[in-house]
């Protein structure tokens, strides 16, 4: 069903995804010692994660070559993470609001996805799931 990942997609992928990691670490830090960071360091701590999250994510997508239906939910659950992104940028920004509500909306509407199985392509590794060949639930 899936090519092989292309090893330098793969580990550039890896790569933002500990730098994520990484920056999430800072974040935290923020939370215990909020006075070690400038004035509203916050707001590009929490996007700085959940950007570049959603750019390793679509990175990883294209080495794991998925179907186009696939593809198309990667990039809408990538462009949630932007939005979300973008509101925690520009909190005090007339349209913070509307772009937490897409967000929002662009989240539920993954996740429903999911529920009802579509595209029918899709694993159910996605939660976490694995099912053997011989395995009686299908």
């Amino acid at each position: 069903m899936y090519s092989r990942l292309d090893r330098a997609h793969r580990a550039l992928a890896v790569i933002a995804a500990v730098i994520t990691l990484a920056s999430v670490t800072v974040l935290l830090l923020w939370d215990c010692l909020p006075h070690l960071f400038p004035a509203r360091a916050h707001d590009a701590l929490g996007a700085f994660p959940l950007a570049l999250i959603a750019v390793a994510y679509l990175i990883y997508q294209t080495a794991h070559r998925p179907p186009v239906r696939e593809f198309l939910k990667a990039v809408m659950l990538a462009v949630a993470f932007l939005f979300w992104a973008a509101n925690q940028l520009w909190p005090d920004y007339h349209l913070s609001t509307l772009f937490n509500d897409i967000a929002i909306a662009l989240f539920v509407l993954d996740v429903f996805l999911v529920i009802v199985g579509w595209p029918a392509s899709s694993p159910d590794e996605s939660f976490a799931e694995t099912y053997s060949e011989n395995d009686p639930a299908e």
